[in-house]
């Protein structure tokens, strides 16, 4: 009975839109039952992979379309493929349908006009998306619809009630804290996705031009720009982990330097991820998330389809069914992932606007907008130049 309750409910979320849009979905729907979806995607959480073998269940009993999830180390995989296939003129079925994507490779993706795009605001439960959220634009990119949202994130530190009493507020305070505790303040090896978001974090809070950041990078100007990042890094590093010779590859690698105590802080790009490492016991039962009280840069994770998806109906079915409330309720609670929700909970329903509330972090900073993402390469490259071969 509470298959059949659930069923209805979710049909009821898709089918209840304006009438032509619902005949249009109908239509979408119809094409995609018995379509076989490749969702190419990070598979580097076992809580991610869990969550998405759900999603494939899900898929399978209540639309009929087989989720095949392609368990990625990186999205940039993914990305070399679908341009290897456009060089090739595989125009159409080509081996990846729905890409979980942002940044730096949508922008490579955009650009080259390899996705489909003006798609992702006619779903259905488009509705129900926080717009106050950057949806519409990714690494100051516009997304043209060819995003859909599916999560939340925002760079947070991780730290021991015991250690940490009071959050650290600003850059300044960080370089303090390192001082008085050398050997217990790191930061995850850039190109990993987290250390390169701590650099455009310093960078955001050092530059004395913010607004250079929003835009693609001057040779000109990069070095007066980032001048204040390298002067602050230079004095940071030698208070570092293992005196800032040697970085830990990941963030899950500082989870586990702060579980055991050869760290005070980690790193993370999920707010609640402190908040779920609790429950499933990787981290102490102390352990606490904040940021600077400036705010903290965050983003919106997404969803694409390639423009040579051999199943871009389906697609779109899956990608409308990560934005449903019961999916997106599921996603946020820590015991299953933890991964924040993209929808506005004044936009649902009383009983799924309070189910989806008890999983909104609190206390978060303000998020601030992720510089353009050009930025990303430009900075990974001037570190790896200046600390990367020490």
């Amino acid at each position: 009975m509470r298959r059949v309750r659930y069923c209805v409910f979710l049909t009821g979320l898709l089918l209840a839109t304006p009438v032509l849009a619902a005949s249009d979905w109908q239509t979408v729907q119809q094409e995609a039952k018995g379509q076989t979806v490749w969702f190419n995607a990070w598979g580097g959480d076992p809580a991610v992979n869990r969550y998405l073998d759900w999603v494939s269940d899900e898929m399978k009993t209540h639309y009929a379309i087989t989720l095949n999830i392609v368990h990625l180390a990186d999205a940039a995989d993914a990305v070399k493929r679908i341009q290897t296939e456009s060089r090739a003129g595989r125009t159409t079925k080509g081996s990846v349908d729905l890409l979980w994507v942002n940044g730096e490779n949508f922008r490579t993706l955009k650009q080259a006009n390899l996705l489909q795009s003006g798609w992702a605001q006619m779903l259905p439960n488009w509705r129900y998306v926080d717009t106050t959220k950057p949806v519409t634009e990714d690494f100051a990119i516009a997304t043209d619809g060819a995003e859909s949202p599916w999560g939340a994130a925002q760079l947070t530190f991780i730290s021991r009630q015991t250690l940490l009493p009071e959050p650290l507020r600003d850059p300044s305070a960080l370089l303090g804290y390192a001082k008085q505790h050398p050997g217990k303040v790191t930061y995850p090896r850039p190109p990993d996705f987290t250390g390169t978001a701590f650099l455009e974090q310093l960078l955001l809070n050092l530059t004395t031009t913010p607004d250079a950041l929003k835009t693609a990078p001057d040779p000109h100007t990069f070095d007066a720009v980032t001048a204040p990042l390298w002067r602050y890094l230079d004095q940071l590093h030698p208070l570092l982990w293992r005196e800032g010779k040697d970085f830990p590859p990941s963030p899950a690698r500082m989870d586990a330097l702060l579980a055991s105590g050869n760290l005070n802080l980690s790193l993370t790009f999920n707010p609640a991820h402190a908040r779920q490492k609790v429950v499933s016991g990787e981290l102490p039962a102390d352990s606490i998330s904040f940021g600077f009280a400036s705010g903290m840069i965050g983003n919106v994770h997404f969803v694409a389809i390639p423009a040579n998806s051999s199943a871009s109906a389906g697609a779109k079915v899956v990608a409308n069914f990560l934005l449903s409330p019961p999916a997106q309720r599921r996603k946020a609670d820590p015991k299953i992932w933890g991964d924040p929700s993209v929808l506005d909970p004044q936009k649902l329903p009383a009983e799924q606007a309070h189910a989806l509330r008890q999983f909104i972090p609190v206390g978060l900073p303000a998020m601030l907008p992720e510089p353009h993402a050009a930025w990303v390469n430009a900075l990974e490259q001037e570190w790896l130049r200046r600390y990367g071969t020490r």
